[in-house]
């Protein structure tokens, strides 16, 4: 008779190939310290990000589930806890790493609590800093209340007002909890059996908040286990920015009042919430444009500023001008000259990172020849061609001038580059050092590699002298010195070469000043993964080669091509619409383009990053073939299609299918 498996992992997947291998990798080696019977389960929600293959390759002792839609979180576990047969059943994010006794500590806590229902752990970002979501309290409606209108955030540690986070709780020692997080959720099969799997009327959200509430219902207890430390990259404030993050949550929130609650405290509940959701989805729009704005409206007040003192200058000093100029010059004029400027400079690539100052010489300079060239067409218009002139040069300046003050301010340098060079140290062996060295290089990344530090003597002592002397930094004993000395700002950790559990205690050790980003090498992966922080998403260097179609300078040009189609689309609509098969989509779809919510032509089968507009058209729609294409195949071609993108393309496509840009989404 097998021996019992005494824990069932099961991991969620959606696109994150990068984490997926890395939180895979801590797993078996967690299961082998663990030295019991482990079975581990990865849902995959219809990836086309390489997961899949990834997860055949290596690690093929991991139970693999291909979903062939995207379910939601809730129906995905699901899934696998259906199929499960441990004892004890643990949640994990694919963004996590987990330290090598983890799961044996957390299976001895629950061997020992018999009336443990739910466990959760520790939770660290990827600068091992504590993250408040690793306890809390059940959102009640004054709880939620403190939450969503910020108190909570200002008095973290009131037993009153810091319930959501438990923040009056230490995070140094055990305690019963109310939630745990659904990033790392153990929990007993038995309490599973009695009260339920994850609801699945959450797509995404709340369904750790509902299993746990029913756990504490079913007469089971939920601790709050510090004595293991995990990584979880993307903390719950990751996309708290994001629009669709407010309502998803909190959302989440009212059904999960609607149904615990008695109906007129849930309704009060909803109805707070949904002022909430509007108050806070109104902050995330006017957060994301500010952000978004400021650099702009600063340019452009900079600019129009110096216009006025050179009108001024040249109505007082230049003999040729018998009266000052109508107020209409610096009322209209000037600011047209400064969105014509700015606008060249926009799509010159004046805006992307990293800054090149040759594109913004390039955009002014094409913007001063445009305002030129159109003002001698307008005789009512007509000022001075040397204010245009001498404009173009002060804007040039005071955009320049604007971004030296800016990274001064931010970094104590008098540089144009957005950010300083990274001073990059490597924590590994010297043949690990080697790898981590070809990534950065091959993957572009803008940093000098300081030179390595040995895990321990043993360690240094195997590397070729000769070869590796001078690069060696020293011992990971002496880190905090080596980061003083040669003021590193960025450290990669080698995988292969330091236990989980030694990389989260050095993150968790050195100092913060001055701040050192902290990145990981997998064992034999081509992914360098880190995070700034928790509210910031994970990030990694790879080789892989950035799709074209997601360029700055194409999202640019594809964005122009809509627009212009559009307009002429929409100014030819009482021809062309009689030979469209849905004459009333057509026009719809045009106003939908213009307005940007659509695309003429783009990815509707493959995934793309980010929020994209939605695409009316298919590259693979303009494909001649006797049987229908399958599903792996429209992803193939349209992911051909994001490489190796041209507005060429866009425009071939649209002839080909003309007939269909009426077509409704799918």
């Amino acid at each position: 008779m097998p021996p019992e498996t005494v824990l069932s992992v099961v991991i969620v997947n959606y696109n994150v190939c990068y984490f997926l291998e890395q939180a895979l990798l801590s797993v078996r080696r967690a299961v082998e310290k663990m030295g019991r019977p482990v079975e581990v389960f990865v849902v995959d929600n219809n990836s086309v990000d390489g997961s899949v293959a990834m997860v055949k390759a290596r690690f093929p002792e991991v139970i693999l589930i291909e979903n062939h839609d995207n379910p939601g979180f809730s129906k995905a576990n699901n899934q696998a806890l259906r199929r499960a047969t441990g004892r004890y059943q643990l949640l994990l994010n694919p963004d996590t790493v987990v330290e090598e006794d983890t799961f044996r500590l957390c299976c001895e806590f629950l061997d020992e609590h018999p009336r443990c229902g739910g466990l959760g752990v520790k939770m660290l970002d990827g600068q091992g800093r504590f993250l408040p979501e690793s306890k809390r309290g059940l959102p009640t409606p004054w709880v939620a209340f403190y939450k969503i209108f910020g108190l909570a955030r200002l008095f973290p540690r009131s037993r009153r007002f810091g319930r959501y986070h438990l923040g009056f709780l230490s995070p140094d020692e055990t305690h019963e909890i109310d939630v745990l997080s659904g990033a790392f959720m153990l929990m007993r099969q038995a309490a599973l059996a009695q009260v339920g799997l994850l609801d699945e009327d959450y797509f995404m959200y709340g369904e750790d908040i509902d299993l746990s509430y029913r756990l504490t219902q079913g007469g089971w207890q939920n601790y709050y286990y510090p004595g293991t430390r995990i990584i979880h990259y993307k903390g719950e404030s990751t996309k708290r920015t994001s629009v669709n993050y407010v309502f998803v949550f909190y959302r989440a929130m009212v059904i999960f009042a609607r149904k615990h609650f008695a109906p007129d405290r849930a309704g009060t509940f909803s109805l707070l919430i949904n002022m909430a959701i509007w108050l806070r989805a109104g902050a995330a729009v006017l957060q994301r444009v500010l952000v978004r704005a400021a650099p702009v409206l600063l340019d452009a007040g900079l600019v129009y500023a110096g216009m006025y003192l050179l009108k001024t200058y040249w109505e007082q000093n230049h003999k040729y001008v018998r009266v000052p100029y109508p107020e209409k010059y610096m009322l209209v004029a000037v600011p047209v000259y400064i969105g014509v400027w700015l606008l060249a400079a926009f799509f010159s690539g004046a805006y992307d990172r990293p800054f090149r100052a040759g594109r913004l010489v390039r955009g002014i300079a094409v913007g001063t020849l445009l305002i030129s060239a159109l003002s001698n067409f307008l005789d009512a218009w007509r000022f001075s061609k040397a204010l245009i002139v001498l404009g173009g040069a002060w804007a040039v300046a005071a955009l320049l001038l604007r971004r030296v003050a800016g990274n001064y301010l931010r970094h104590r340098r008098l540089s144009l580059a957005d950010q300083p060079q990274k001073n990059v140290g490597i924590v590994g062996s010297w043949e690990e050092s080697r790898r981590v060295r070809q990534l950065l290089e091959q993957a572009a990344v803008p940093a000098r590699v300081i030179g390595y530090v040995a895990p321990g003597p043993a360690v240094a002592s195997a590397n070729p002298p000769a070869a590796a002397a001078d690069d060696l930094l020293g011992e990971v004993r002496q880190l905090e010195d080596i980061i003083r000395i040669y003021g590193l700002s960025e450290l990669v950790f080698c995988g292969r070469d330091l236990p989980a559990s030694q990389i989260i205690g050095l993150m968790v050790a050195l100092p913060q000043h001055p701040p050192v980003a902290f990145k990981i090498l997998p064992q034999d992966s081509e992914y360098i993964i880190g995070s700034s922080g928790k509210d910031s998403p994970g990030d990694y260097y790879a080789l892989d080669i950035t799709l074209n179609l997601f360029r700055p300078a194409q999202v640019r040009n594809k964005r122009l091509l809509d627009v212009l189609v559009s307009l002429l689309l929409l100014v030819l609509s009482p021809v062309l619409v009689w030979g469209q098969r849905h004459q009333l989509g057509f026009l719809r779809n045009c106003l939908r383009v213009l307005g940007g919510a659509r695309t003429w032509v783009g990815l509707r089968h493959a995934t793309a990053p980010g929020r994209a507009a939605h695409a009316v058209l298919s590259p693979t729609d303009a494909v001649q073939s006797e049987a229908p294409l399958t599903a792996a195949t429209r992803r193939r071609l349209e992911l051909l299609y994001a490489k190796d993108y041209e507005p060429a393309t866009d425009l071939r496509v649209l002839g080909q299918c003309f007939r269909q840009l009426g077509r409704e989404q799918e």
